[in-house]
């Protein structure tokens, strides 16, 4: 048979990219035929109208909105998340197959651009809402957050009092530079809260709703609401749209209500809610987050930083991973000094699980599959990249024994970046960005003790299992098998 699919996860960088991977591979082994699209930060070649026309079934991997869904009308289709191709990708080939068995009922045109079924659970949604609005934000918080710290390693902490390069800019200098990689990075920042509300609203009702969210996520960051104002920006903008969307009207009037009405009565009520009833309470909220993060000390703070480091590496990008991730980067906003320190332990604990995996794998070569040692080669450089999802293939193989050996090295990294104080004003890079690390050296040594942690337990738990293989193979006769 022939199929075609979409493969999308959040940030777009791993799973995205080893679920379409999967798939190819099992339709190979299957003697099927796949053409994938990969709507991830690499993009790739949109499906040809020709493919989707010769395929019997439809396959969405994904954890977001698909783009470009009405390209599938009257296809048989499966929906399944992203990691559901890279666990069981026979098992979604089977669904598609009996799904091509199927009659389809006539196509309808989806009311929301959005992953969400009208059946999902409330929690279901809500969570592909924000996680929409998160896979938005992202491109903005890296270019942003880069650019700042880059401004910052070349002309030091005082770039901030710079006066705008719009008056005076240096272009023979070091600090004219490292202002204007600032300033870039500022502006950048400035859209991470309309951003998020805009995307969140997108997600729940389609373009009408983008305009109100951004107008409430820009009015959040005036009235001081911060991220957390976003967040309730983008719900009120989606809702109040969603709302408008079930008044019925004059056939005459349908064409004018998505590009005027809805943007504009929504942006009103979201406004005038913003401004009048959500914003002070909200503003009152990140004001105490912010304290709250600035006297963070002691225990209280290797608290935070296990607790963060067992978020990022239970699922190896998935919601709880992108949910630690997220409060981190929303933090940077308030540019509080424990956000900084926050910032840090997330990154390096999201560092710690493909690392420990690839240090496991090749100081214990007979514990681990041919498959997961190349694997392990490869974990290496995702690992510096603070690409935590390097670690799904040896999780996938081997659940019980890895994911509690990297969440506790996670949590001891975590623990110990936010006892030593390291600072990050990057929300990404990994390694790379060491230069630009509030203490780097104890960064790395908070970095390397949670390594070796999780690749020690990883090894111990699965020699106890070798060692149960190598009693039995004795009694049996037979090979070791681990």
């Amino acid at each position: 048979m022939k199929f075609v699919a979409i493969t999308a996860c959040p940030t777009g960088i791993a799973h995205t990219y080893m679920a379409a991977e999967s798939l190819e591979q099992t339709a190979k082994a299957n003697g099927d035929e796949i053409v994938v699209e990969t709507q991830g930060s690499a993009g790739s070649e949109p499906l040809s109208a020709e493919d989707i026309a010769s395929a019997d079934a439809v396959i969405f991997a994904a954890d977001l909105a698909v783009q470009g869904r009405d390209r599938f009308a009257g296809k048989p289709l499966v929906e399944a998340p992203v990691k559901a191709a890279i666990n069981d990708a026979a098992g979604l080939f089977e669904r598609a197959k009996a799904a091509a068995r199927e009659p389809v009922a006539p196509a309808v045109a989806p009311e929301l651009t959005s992953k969400v079924g009208a059946n999902d659970k409330a929690g279901t949604k809500v969570r592909q809402w924000l996680m929409t609005g998160v896979s938005y934000l992202i491109p903005f918080v890296a270019a942003g957050g880069l650019l700042i710290a880059l401004g910052f390693a070349l002309g030091g902490y005082k770039i901030s009092d710079a006066p705008p390069v719009t008056e005076h800019f240096d272009a023979g200098s070091v600090a004219g530079w490292a202002a204007l990689m600032f300033q870039i990075g500022s502006a950048a920042f400035k859209f991470l809260v309309p951003v998020l509300a805009g995307f969140i609203a997108f997600a729940m009702a389609d373009r009408p709703a983008i305009a109100p969210g951004f107008v409430g996520g820009a009015i959040a960051v005036t009235v001081g609401a911060g991220f957390l104002g976003g967040l309730v920006a983008g719900l009120l903008a989606g809702g109040v749209v969603l709302w408008l969307k079930k008044i019925r009207v004059p056939k005459a009037m349908r064409g004018i209500m998505p590009v005027v009405v809805y943007p504009l009565l929504g942006s009103i009520v979201v406004g005038v809610l913003m401004y009048v009833v959500v914003g002070k309470p909200m503003a009152a909220a990140t004001s105490g987050l912010t304290n709250w993060l600035n006297s963070l000390s002691g225990a209280s703070a290797l608290l935070l930083g296990a607790l963060l480091g067992l978020m990022m590496a239970f699922d190896m990008g998935g919601p709880v991973n992108k949910a630690a991730y997220t409060f981190a980067v929303g933090g940077l906003t308030t540019g509080a000094t424990g956000s900084l320190q926050i910032m840090a332990a997330v990154m390096a604990a999201g560092m710690v699980p493909p690392l420990a995996l690839a240090l496991a794998s090749a100081v214990r070569t007979k514990l681990f599959t041919e498959a997961e040692r190349e694997n392990g080669r490869a974990a290496w450089l995702l690992g510096a990249s603070f690409i935590t999802e390097g670690a799904i293939p040896f999780a996938a193989a081997d659940p019980f024994r890895v994911i509690p050996s990297i969440m506790l090295g996670s949590a001891v990294t975590g623990s110990l970046s936010m006892a030593f104080g390291a600072t990050l004003r990057a929300p990404h890079g990994g390694i790379f960005v060491l230069p630009l690390i509030g203490s780097p050296l104890l960064f790395l040594v908070a970095l390397l003790a949670g390594t070796a942690v999780a690749a020690g337990s990883v090894i111990a738990l699965k020699q106890v299992r070798f060692r149960a293989a190598e009693r039995s193979a004795a009694v049996s006769g037979q090979p070791v098998n681990a």
